[in-house]
């Protein structure tokens, strides 16, 4: 009899477990919009909002998918660092700041690098996306984003 009373909890702590490690992405992917003079391009991207999953990021992924990627999420303006270590393929990082408008863009990031890459100016969010994007789809600093955590469209 003690044995079932144990279950429901043995059971919930399990479950909590497989929660807590499971992958740090966004369940739903979500569409951010990007108007650049070459048209509108749209993402479907995971979230990353909390600092786990912003640790995390794309770390240990062998492929990311065109029109795919993560948008890092920081909650408010901020100057940000990030770094390629356990990342295995090459990425374009967009900065972006609380208006949506695109601060700067760093294209084909070094696999693997340490080195770090600096937003270069306060940023509410940064969008990873595969290497070469951004030349592909004529995408520069100053063209607008669209998704709910930069306001209104």
């Amino acid at each position: 009899m003690q044995a079932m009373r144990r279950f429901p909890w043995i059971a919930l702590i399990v479950i909590g477990l497989f929660a807590a490690t499971g992958p740090a992405r966004s369940a739903d992917p979500h569409t951010l919009e990007i108007a650049s003079k070459t048209g509108v391009h749209a993402f479907s991207v995971e979230i990353a909002q909390n600092d786990a999953e912003r640790s995390k990021g794309l770390m240990y992924r062998k492929e990311l998918p065109e029109g795919q990627g993560m948008l890092f999420d920081f909650q408010h303006e901020q100057e940000v660092g990030f770094w390629m270590e356990n990342t295995y393929i090459p990425l374009d990082m967009i900065f972006i700041r609380a208006d949506g408008r695109i601060l700067r863009i760093v294209e084909n990031t070094e696999p693997l690098s340490t080195r770090i890459i600096p937003s270069g100016g306060p940023v509410r969010g940064v969008l990873e996306v595969i290497g070469g994007t951004a030349r592909k789809l004529g995408i520069a600093a100053g063209d607008r984003v669209a998704h709910p955590i930069f306001g209104a469209r």
